[in-house]
């Protein structure tokens, strides 16, 4: 008796089987030398627990009339494989991983030790085993998820497996699957393509959906990740089709995309189902132009997707490996018939189905209206597009055949047909030669592998566009080998539109703001402006300009701070020079009139020595404007120094020496009537030098301590808006300094004050004491008002301006108050009245003394006595001294 090698033999058909139409058919069996393997989905996947279920007739039928019509023409080229005819074992997988693993143990029963010694057949002999055809490799599968489920069991018996669809990028793992090759590039290559597409798009925000299987899910991770390395494009959300989707998922899908309205973008890993699905939930949702839809390779060129949706799929950015169509494949397709092809145990079934009708009772369309002739052909009476894939197809199956060569070439160098070393074909040498091929393909393009079994990337790049005619079509607008080229011109995204939409998480910042990242999503940012003196140092961070610098008018560096000084021609400088005008006109003119009326009785009287001093004294205080309004040098700093508080001194210590001189006459005249010593003008030019020294003193330590120089204080109009920021050119004079310079001065003043209220009582006619005391009464004011003024406005912006004006205008006003008490009057009389200008009366300096005393004592006696018993008193008390 003989026994099938295995259960699943039960139902295979041969070639020359007696029925070709078999209902429950799975395989195609062609005799060869050399058995070559092939898995295709020749039917879709069951419902309901059936494994199988409708016949497809691109994807299935397509390929697996590729892989026949390579297989005839390798066996008929005298140059591949000579005296060596391949033949071949295809598997149906139906579109179903745990069903194609099933299938593909099929192809290693040959290598499987079979134990019959528990079997007998009924007369008691040994049984005899049907012996399996030996598969040396294995051209398939289709879908990912059956390529690796499959490549996990030829691997364990070394069986090269060449597939010409599979793209997941797992596959590329050669430490798992070391025995798989593929003649397609791997989705890692398809994802940076699309990841290379959406950043020449400028997109950096984008949604991925994927099909559930390896397929969809590696492909999204591959960009995922991919996207992740390079950190230009983020991931708004990553969603997924079950393979069993619930009623009203896509619809749920389309919502969740839209939750983040910005990644308009979608990077679609999805099966052409799906994808058609989603397109109808988002014309459902009138949601026509609003995503931006990139596709993989399951979409690449097909219409099915877009049948009916035209609008919703209108700009869809598709990818496709680099193909072309073989025209000898067209014209071997369209010259199959049942007559012709019994070898294809499917394409009967394909028959009714592509020509919808009929055959005989065992037709697979029972309530078809009408039968088949036989005579129908393909291309005539119905239409025919070649399938994208037939071309890899063919060159998997030519890569096998090629690398068969190469190893007889070795192995069996002279020998026709197979040689014994070849007998037992060894799937880890084969492999070598797989791995090694090069040659040019079916299409004309190179066919290689690297290290890892895969394909170069090669892809062409589709936009789905309607034209004015209202004509959709996919136009190729570029391509990716290993870098992109994309033509941007011919991208056209709604009709007639070719603005660039966006799909971004956060818009540009302008110019002068940072993006300030939102945590954990890089592609989106909130935009703050660099404020106050911050400038934009980059992108993401402001810092602050140096301090004498400002931002500039974009905030994207830094320009120095306007340098400013006070002006001739500011309103704070024009009043100051106006009163010291005056002044030194004024003081010049009492100069020259005592000068010239030298020797009269009242400028003798005034002390001419101490008068041309305090005449400096003033002549030096409205001078002063001067150098405090010019712009800040050395010089100019040297003269501020020298002097700011030298007029002021010179006038002060005059004064304090003629109170000083009153004051310890009469307090002399009281003990005694000798005179007080140093009286003389001399002595009295004396005094007043030494205390104008010590001012000089002061400036002289000044100057060796802290030599005079300029600086730019860039505080003092350091204002919150920058454009208002200014640096005040100054010199090197601090609040600090200032009042040491003045002090001394004040110090003066308030001791002559002292005198001067202590020698209020002398008579009118000696030697202006009241003059003296009214001038520094007045002065004293002047000096009060001075000071909150000068020092309340240290936090002004205006500070510079009010400051040097109040400064100089004090001292002008000072020492005009003593110019006019002081000299005004005695120029009128010199001018106006030289009448009066004449000599009086010699007294003796007893005569003085009792003056003085009788007039102190009337002031005291004022305070007691009704008014006419101080005169009767007084004039009883000057008879008695009579």
């Amino acid at each position: 008796c003989w026994l099938l090698g295995s259960a699943t033999q039960k139902s295979t058909v041969l070639a020359d089987s007696q029925q070709p139409q078999q209902e429950y058919a799975h395989s195609i069996r062609l005799d060869g030398d050399i058995i070559l393997g092939g898995l295709f989905p020749v039917h879709a996947r069951g419902e309901r627990g059936v494994p199988c279920g409708e016949l497809k007739k691109e994807k299935g039928i397509h390929r697996l009339e590729a892989m026949l019509f390579a297989i005839d023409l390798i066996n008929k080229d005298p140059e591949l494989l000579p005296n060596v005819t391949l033949g071949a074992r295809i598997l149906d997988t139906c579109s179903r991983d745990t069903y194609a693993l099933e299938q593909s143990l099929t192809f290693v029963q040959a290598l499987i030790e079979r134990d019959g010694s528990d079997v007998r057949c009924a007369n008691g002999d040994p049984p005899i085993f049907a012996k399996p055809d030996k598969v040396v490799g294995v051209i398939g599968a289709s879908a990912s998820s059956v390529s690796i489920m499959v490549a996990n069991i030829l691997r364990l018996f070394k069986i090269p497996q060449i597939s010409y669809a599979s793209t997941a990028p797992e596959l590329s793992d050669n430490t798992r699957y070391d025995f798989f090759s593929r003649v397609v590039p791997p989705d890692s290559y398809q994802a940076q393509a699309m990841l290379d597409i959406v950043t020449a798009m400028g997109w950096n925000y984008v949604s991925t959906l994927a099909s559930e299987g390896n397929y969809g899910e590696s492909g999204v991770e591959a960009f995922v990740q991919i996207s992740r390395e390079s950190g230009g494009v983020c991931i708004a959300q990553s969603l997924k089709v079950l393979r069993e989707p619930r009623p009203g998922e896509f619809d749920k899908i389309v919502l969740r995309l839209l939750e983040t309205p910005n990644a308009r973008a979608v990077i679609m890993f999805a099966n052409e189902d799906d994808i058609r699905r989603i397109l109808d939930a988002a014309k459902r949702n009138n949601l026509t132009g609003h995503f931006l839809w990139v596709g993989s390779d399951s979409w690449g060129s097909k219409i099915s997707p877009v049948v009916q949706q035209e609008r919703v799929a209108e700009g869809a950015v598709t990818i496709l490996p680099k193909r072309a169509s073989v025209d000898a494949f067209d014209r071997y397709f369209k010259s199959r018939s049942l007559s012709n092809n019994r070898r294809n145990v499917w394409f009967a079934e394909f028959w009714e189905e592509n020509f919808v009708c009929k055959l005989g009772m065992h037709g697979k369309r029972p309530g078809s209206p009408k039968k088949c002739t036989g005579l129908e052909k393909v291309g005539r009476d119905s239409t025919y597009e070649q399938e994208g894939k037939v071309q890899f197809v063919m060159d998997a199956v030519y890569a096998m055949a090629h690398a068969l060569h190469h190893m007889h070439r070795e192995l069996c160098a002279g020998y026709p047909g197979l040689c014994p070393r070849m007998a037992n074909i060894d799937g880890k040498e084969l492999l070598a030669h797989i791995r090694a091929v090069g040659f040019n393909g079916s299409a004309g393009t190179p066919v290689t592998f690297n290290e890892n079994g895969d394909a170069p990337g090669r892809y062409d790049i589709f936009q789905y566009q309607i034209n004015n005619r209202s004509t959709a079509e996919y136009k190729v607008i570029g391509h990716w080998t290993n870098q992109l080229y994309l033509n941007m011109e011919a991208l056209q995204w709604t009709t007639g539109d070719s603005s660039l939409p966006a799909s971004v998480c956060s818009l540009p910042c302008r110019t002068g703001e940072r993006k300030k990242v939102v945590k954990g999503v890089q592609c989106c940012w909130h935009c703050e402006r660099c404020e106050g003196y911050h400038f934009q140092a980059s992108e993401f961070t402001c810092e602050l300009c140096p301090y004498e610098k400002r931002p500039d008018q974009n905030r994207t560096g830094c320009q120095p701070i306007p340098i400013i000084k006070l002006e001739w021609h500011s309103p704070w400088a024009l009043l100051p020079v106006f009163i010291s005008v005056l002044g030194i006109i004024a003081t010049t003119f009492v100069i020259v009139t005592f000068v010239r009326y030298h020797d009269t009785p009242i400028v003798r009287a005034s002390g001419r020595e101490m008068s041309y001093v305090l005449l400096t004294g003033i002549f030096l205080c409205y001078i002063i404007t001067f150098p405090m309004i010019a712009a800040p040098d050395v010089v100019v700093c040297s003269f501020r120094r020298i002097f700011l508080g030298l007029g002021m001194c010179f006038s002060n210590a005059a004064l304090l020496t003629k109170t000083n001189r009153i004051h310890r006459i009469f307090e002399q005249g009281k003990k005694a009537v000798t005179a007080p010593r140093f009286i003389s003008p001399a002595s009295q030019l004396v005094i007043t030098f030494s205390l104008i020294s010590v001012q000089l003193l002061g400036v002289l330590v000044w100057f060796a301590a802290d030599p005079p120089h300029t600086f730019v204080d860039y505080g003092e109009q350091r204002t919150q808006d920058p454009e208002n920021a200014r640096g005040v050119l100054k010199c090197d004079i601090s609040d600090l300094s200032l009042i040491c310079s003045l002090g001394y001065s004040i110090l003066l003043m308030v001791t002559c004050t002292v005198y001067a209220i202590k020698t209020r009582g002398v008579p009118e006619t000696f030697n202006e004491a009241k003059p003296i005391g009214f001038t520094m009464y007045t002065t004293c004011i002047i000096w009060l008002a001075f000071i909150p003024i000068f020092f309340g406005t240290a936090q002004s912006a205006e500070r510079m301006y009010i400051q040097t004006a109040t400064l100089t205008v004090s001292l002008s006003l000072s020492a005009s108050v003593s110019l006019g008490m002081l000299y005004m009057p005695k120029v009128y009389i010199i001018i106006f009245h030289p009448e009066q200008n004449v000599p009086k009366r010699k007294r003796s300096f007893k005569a003085i003394v009792t003056a003085a005393t009788m007039t102190s004592k009337l002031s005291q006696l004022a305070a007691e006595r009704p008014n006419g018993e101080v005169k009767t008193e007084l004039c009883e008390g000057v008879e008695a001294n009579g």
